[in-house]
This record gives structure tokens, C-alpha cells and sequence, in this order.
């Protein structure tokens, strides 16, 4: 007997999450199946929408401005300008700890590497570092975490030209954290506010960590550490390092594993189960029945294949990197519904010969009609009741672009809402 539901999401990245969200909220009974654990922890919690043309003109100042002149095959130009604002809108709603709501205008972010990334949303823990406020900045990295070189970060955006003094410094974590711990363990410990021994006495982390970096403030009026501060209370640990230091503190976004991320992926998660969605992860759906309509999918557990039936569903399962969309040396394929996938027949005109140049591969995804239902070679809907979303899609380089984010959430929330309106037809 097939497990059922009238919407079936199978991915559990932001596009994924998203389009359960949107159905779950219009009224549908909605289940979310996921291989894997969500993406969002590979990511920095960034909200990008536009931050470059494809062209490569930018970064843009208002990316909404830019999305009508967008390429006809471009996901936005599918759903349109408004779709995008009303899943920004959700997103706003089920997590309220991230700012830039208030303006169409990209913020721009410090990133590890000391660059700025021009970004839609971000989180409370970013909003002090935006490179539009003038006020002095320290950035501090750890000893004993390699992945962010606080001097490199600066020296990178002083000589962006960013309208600040940046400086940069590494001191050691106080405590015994070993050169391989995680960055989770860096957050309990903050977390907690642990007591860590000190110069042959024990003292609490936070006023410990604050001590150390006194030393380095010389007149900063913000400090950027990485983003480890806390998981629990992450604000809580920004403002006590504040009255210890008497200036803004700030999380600079960093690679993976990221907690910003693991927090947009617990929030996400929350508001799931707030709208009632069923959530199973850990298991792939490896097959489906049906015709012109998907009758059903097959999860595999345990050696066994267990059906799952729906009215709609929802293909959110991510591009290459994600493995939503596969190749060999032939050809490019979905690998679950065996959706269509435009690439070249010879395999060399998927890249350029510039490592930077422009690589077809970066565009390869499923095209879509209107209603984000996959087309076959001939442009016709693969199946009546499937839509796609994320960066299973073609028709965009994300990285490039800096839309990937973006685009899971308009797609995401558009297929979902429109499957949800499509069973209570």
C-alpha cells in the first residue's frame, strides 16, 4: 500500500524546503522526501536574488530592476518579477532573523575571502559588517581555525575599496580547542559560555576571547569574527562580546560546514512543521509508475522499495553539484523521472577552454513551461502533474550570477503553490 499525500517534494535543499513550505501553507497535505541532509549547511546563509548580470555587469544595485532583461530562458523570466517578491515575502515571514525586507537594494556582505557579495537577505549575525556602513572594522580569526585568514580577508577588501578602515588579526581561542575541532564545538563552547582555563585560572569563554581581542581594537568600532558565535544563542553571544569589547560585532559568512546555514536549515525546518508538512530524509527516491501522470515514486529503505503516492509533485533535487542532474561521457540526465536535459551531442562544446570563460555545462538543467512542468525534446510537458524547481533547472549560471538562492525560492514557492492549487482544482 502506497504511503499518500496531494504533494510530494522530492529534495530537501531551499528549493525543496521552499516549495513544501508554499504548499503546506496554501492548505495542501504535503510530504517532503530527501536523499540527503539539506544543502543549506554546505551554504553561508546568504540570500542572493541578482548580484550580476549574465553579461557580467554588476554588482547590481537593485536586482529586481534587472530580472525583465534577463534571458527569455532564465527561471525568472518564468515566474516573473512579482513571484519573486512574494516568495521573498515567505521566506521574510518564516524567518524573521534576517534582514533586507525593507529595500529592494543589494546589501553588500563581507565573505571570508574578503570579498563582497552582493546579497537580498542576510542574517541577524551579518547586519553590522554590510560594507555600506563607514565605521572602522576589525576582523579576528583563530589560530586554531585555518579556513579564515583574517589579515588576507582584510588586505582583499581594503583594496576593493571599501569605505572603511579594515584591519585584520588572529588570536588564539582560548582554551584547548584542537587545531581539527569543529566549528560546532567553537559555538557550544560560546554557547554555553563556558569556563576555560586561562593563564593558570578558569574564566568564562566570552569575556576570555573578549580580552584577547581588546588589544587589537585601535579605535575599530566593529569586530567580524567568523561565523562560529554561538548555534544555540547566537545573539546572545554577539551582544555579550559587544559590552565586552564596546563596539558592533558581526559573523563574517563562511565555507562549509556553515552555522549560519544549519540555522536557516533549522528555521526552515520549524516553520515545516509549524504548516504541518510530514518530513522524511535519509532515503532516495530511486524510481517512478506512470504515463502522461506520475502514478507514484519508489523510496528505497532498507533494500526495499516503498511507494509514495501524491496528486502533484515537486522535483527540487539540485543541479550537478547536488546530483539532481547527472552526466557521463554521452550525455546529461536527470537520473529520477529521466526528464529531458538540452546539452550538445559533443561533449567538448559543454565547456570553453578559458577556465573562466563561459561553460555551457554551468546552464545544463530542465527547461520548463510556464507552470515550471519539465518539457521533453519537443517542448511538451514531460508529465501533467510534475514541476521542477531550484537548481535543477536550466537557463542560468547561478555561481555566476549569484542567484542560486534566489531562484530556489521564487521556483521553489511558485511550484509548490501551484501544485497545491492544482489538487483543490
Amino acid at each position: 500500500m502506497a504511503i499518500d499525500s496531494e504533494v510530494l517534494v522530492v529534495g530537501g535543499g531551499l528549493a525543496g524546503l521552499t516549495s513544501a513550505l508554499a504548499a503546506a501553507r496554501a492548505g495542501a497535505d504535503t510530504r517532503l522526501v530527501s536523499y540527503k541532509q539539506s544543502t543549506l549547511r554546505h551554504a553561508s546563509g546568504l540570500v542572493d536574488v541578482l548580484g550580476y548580470a549574465p553579461d557580467g555587469e554588476g554588482p547590481l544595485v537593485d536586482p529586481f530592476d534587472a530580472i525583465p532583461d534577463l534571458p527569455e530562458t532564465h527561471p525568472y523570466r518564468t515566474v516573473g518579477v512579482e513571484t519573486v517578491r512574494e516568495a521573498l515575502a515567505l521566506f521574510d515571514d518564516a524567518v524573521p532573523h534576517y534582514h533586507g525586507g525593507h529595500t529592494d537594494a543589494n546589501a553588500l556582505v563581507p565573505t571570508h575571502g574578503g570579498t563582497v557579495k552582493p546579497t537580498a537577505r542576510y542574517p541577524d549575525g551579518a547586519s553590522a559588517g554590510v560594507a555600506s556602513d563607514d565605521r572602522d572594522v576589525l576582523l579576528v580569526g583563530f589560530e586554531t581555525l585555518t579556513d579564515f585568514d583574517a589579515p588576507q580577508a582584510a588586505a582583499h577588501l581594503d583594496a576593493a575599496g571599501v569605505p572603511f578602515d579594515v584591519r585584520g588579526a588572529t588570536v588564539r581561542f582560548p582554551g584547548d580547542l584542537r587545531a581539527d575541532a569543529k566549528v560546532t564545538r567553537y559555538a557550544k563552547l560560546l554557547d554555553t559560555n563556558g569556563a576555560v582555563t586561562v593563564d593558570g585560572r578558569e574564566r568564562p569563554v566570552r569575556e576570555a576571547l573578549a580580552e584577547r581581542v581588546t588589544g587589537e581594537l585601535d579605535g575599530a568600532e566593529r569586530v567580524g569574527f567568523p561565523a562560529v558565535l554561538g548555534d544555540d544563542d547566537p545573539a546572545g553571544v554577539r551582544d555579550a562580546l559587544a559590552d565586552h569589547l564596546g563596539a558592533a560585532v558581526f559573523e563574517v559568512p563562511m565555507g562549509p560546514p556553515s552555522l549560519p546555514g544549519l540555522r536557516l536549515e533549522d528555521a526552515l525546518f520549524d516553520a515545516l512543521d509549524d504548516a504541518g508538512a510530514s518530513i522524511e530524509t535519509g532515503n532516495p527516491v530511486v524510481d517512478y509508475d506512470g504515463g502522461d501522470r506520475v502514478e507514484r515514486v519508489y523510496v528505497e529503505k532498507n533494500g526495499a522499495r516503498i511507494p509514495y503516492a501524491a496528486d502533484q509533485y515537486v522535483l527540487a533535487t539540485g543541479g550537478l553539484v547536488g546530483k539532481g542532474v547527472e552526466s557521463d561521457r554521452e550525455r546529461v540526465t536527470e537520473p529520477v523521472f529521466d526528464c529531458h536535459v538540452a546539452h550538445a551531442d559533443d561533449r567538448y562544446e559543454w565547456f570553453d577552454d578559458d577556465a573562466f570563460g563561459d561553460h555551457a555545462f554551468a546552464r545544463f538543467g530542465v527547461a520548463t513551461d510556464d507552470g515550471l512542468r519539465p518539457e521533453d525534446a519537443a517542448g511538451s510537458p514531460e508529465f501533467e502533474n510534475l514541476r521542477a524547481a531550484g537548481s535543477v533547472l536550466g537557463g542560468y549560471d547561478f555561481a555566476a550570477e549569484k542567484s542560486g538562492a534566489g531562484v530556489s525560492l521564487a521556483t521553489g514557492y511558485a511550484a509548490g503553490r501551484r501544485a497545491a492549487e492544482d489538487t483543490h482544482e
